[in-house]
């Protein structure tokens, strides 16, 4: 897979704020397909169906898509500004939508950019990021006399222990990246003189954060 790294957000979050009486509101959710995002898009028009705009950015890791929309604001005062926050977090997966709620006084062009990209940041800081790394999982079977010596080792490869289970012997489930996979196995049996049992499973993205 060779993939690189990528960072995304955890589920939904959102955030408002207000702003010359005109009431902003952030919402952000991890999405990996056109689907999903159009789909949240409509949903938070659904609950804000009387909002003056339901401005939305989205980016999609595959296929690098990237769109986003002003919905009736002036153009490039709504829809980039948001999809510019997205884009300097390093965030991908992602869809924003930012609900206004007019009220009344004209922001003007400036102060439109800085009320959605202040929406859209304010989204982003009020969800859970993941740091997505390509890795392998592990499961490592050994005897008891040998824990101590694996678990000292475990920190030189970056591991996240996802489980450790004391039965008859000791096994601990863990994540490895995908760059020190081979090291680590390699590690692992010199360690234990071959009384082992190291299990990989299937390469793929998993939250290292």
């Amino acid at each position: 897979m060779n993939a690189p790294d990528y960072q995304t957000v955890k589920g939904s979050a959102e955030a408002s704020f207000t702003e010359k009486k005109s009431e902003f509101i952030g919402y952000i959710r991890h999405v990996e397909t056109d689907e999903e995002a159009v789909a949240f898009i409509n949903e938070i028009r659904g609950v804000h169906r009387k909002a003056t705009h339901n401005v939305y950015a989205y980016i999609l890791r595959n296929g690098s898509i990237t769109r986003y929309s002003d919905d009736g604001e002036p153009q490039g005062t709504a829809g980039v500004p948001v999809f510019e926050v997205l884009r300097k977090e390093g965030l991908t997966d992602v869809c924003c939508v930012v609900t206004r709620y007019f009220g009344g006084i004209l922001l003007g062009g400036g102060g439109l950019v800085r009320a959605y990209s202040h929406s859209a940041k304010i989204a982003v800081d009020a969800a859970e990021r993941m740091i997505m790394r390509s890795c392998y999982p592990f499961e490592i079977t050994a005897d008891y006399n040998l824990y101590g010596k694996l678990t000292n080792i475990l920190p030189e490869f970056e591991v996240k222990i996802t489980d450790t289970q004391f039965a008859d012997n000791v096994t601990i489930s863990l994540l490895c990246r995908t760059a020190l996979a081979d090291a680590l196995t390699e590690k692992l049996i010199d360690t234990a003189n071959g009384r082992i049992t190291v299990q990989k499973g299937e390469e793929s993205f998993e939250n290292f954060a």
